[in-house]
């Protein structure tokens, strides 16, 4: 049996052996030392506040949907397309002759309604993860998604599809290129200029290229037809979820990308939280982390005003709701982001839809709906940063 003397000197050799460690090694100690926090009781409550939220989504609109007419439909439909692919595989004449017959019901829920809300859902995710990313790596609680200029890049993008007339996939496809390309030229300027801080280069950086492409906007819109080309890239620049269709979700594929590089470094987000020299001192690239994490919340951004145009202030108030929720451990916090900024989201789209007779633009109730909102929340957590 070790005597006192054994134990206190096991003891006392511990921290000679932790510090003995390679940077691997302290690098997993840090990892490590955030995976406990937040309140699993929150975490399911969020999970199941979504799932009540879609099911009340696809029942309430114009067209109302019993829950008993909502199931049948979500079980009938799928038997009836794999029943017509079976028809078509036996006679392929049907493949251009034949129709999947469906009710008024399955009609508006896997045309209309799945496919709205699971675009809202992954734009509330995606700008809310990309919020929450951003202010942990810039340590600022004022930071959002459009910080980059990744908004206002998209934006110009989608105003140059509509100046020249480009329909449907068009618009989506140049205001993502949009984003890329103006967040990339913001990384680039960074890079030319050689700030001593790289954060607070970036940060000018994006401002400086922003306010170009919002320029390129203006020019646009004063050049642009006031009769056709004009109403229609105001009403894109307010942000709407009316036009989604099932085509849409190829949003999903950049999204679904983003979600996956920002969770995987976020651990490594909560060792930069330490600030650059103990984030090296532990073996992290800070310039490769910022990179990946520039690139991930570029990928969501983009997409997200790719389709359904600027919707502001969910990547600014979401990652402070759900900090007050669990904490700011962001392997906890950015997945809770995600669920809030979605069920957000599925609430002011829901008002959008239903409080007038014409759909209000999304964009102008998140901002009446988040200044308050945020105003509240941001008093609590003040102290937090």
């Amino acid at each position: 049996m070790p005597n006192k003397e054994t134990a206190k000197t096991v003891k006392d050799a511990a921290p000679l052996e932790r510090a003995s460690c390679g940077r691997k090694d302290r690098a997993a100690d840090a990892k490590d030392a955030f995976a406990l926090g937040g309140t699993r009781k929150a975490r399911v409550a969020l999970w199941a506040g979504v799932a009540v939220l879609v099911i009340a989504s696809l029942c309430m609109g114009k067209y109302d949907v019993s829950p008993s007419e909502l199931l049948d439909a979500l079980v009938s439909y799928p038997a009836k397309v794999v029943s017509y692919v079976g028809a078509c595989m036996a006679d392929p004449s049907l493949w251009t002759e034949g129709s999947i017959p469906v009710s008024n019901a399955e009609r508006v829920l896997w045309h209309i309604r799945l496919p709205r809300i699971a675009v809202v859902v992954l734009t509330g995710a995606a700008l809310s993860i990309a919020g929450a990313s951003y202010q942990g790596m810039f340590k600022n609680p004022l930071t959002s998604p459009d910080l980059l200029g990744a908004s206002a890049g998209a934006s110009l993008g989608a105003c140059l599809a509509l100046l020249w007339n480009l329909g449907g996939g068009y618009v989506q496809l140049f205001a993502f290129a949009g984003g890329l390309a103006a967040v990339g030229a913001t990384v680039w300027l960074n890079k030319q200029v050689g700030s001593y801080d790289p954060m607070l280069g970036l940060v000018l950086a994006g401002i400086l290229v922003g306010t170009l492409f919002q320029s390129g906007m203006s020019i646009v819109k004063l050049v642009a037809d006031s009769n056709d080309q004009l109403p229609a890239i105001t009403f894109w620049l307010m942000g709407s979820f009316n036009d989604i269709n099932r085509s849409d979700l190829i949003a999903a594929v950049p999204m679904v990308l983003g979600f996956v590089i920002l969770l995987r470094h976020a651990w490594q987000l909560n060792v930069l939280s330490f600030g650059d020299e103990e984030a090296k001192s532990l073996g992290i690239n800070t310039g490769r982390v910022r990179l990946w994490v520039i690139f991930g919340a570029t990928m969501v951004t983009s997409a997200s005003v790719a389709v359904a145009g600027i919707v502001g202030w969910v990547g600014l108030v979401v990652p402070h709701l759900a900090r007050s929720i669990v904490g700011p451990n962001y392997r906890i916090l950015l997945p809770t982001s995600m669920l809030t900024g979605a069920a957000f989201l599925l609430v002011v789209d829901d008002l959008a839809r239903l409080l007038l007779a014409v759909e209000i633009p999304i964009g102008i109730l998140t901002a009446l709906v988040g200044v308050p909102f945020f105003v509240i929340i941001f008093k609590r957590n003040l102290r937090g940063w």
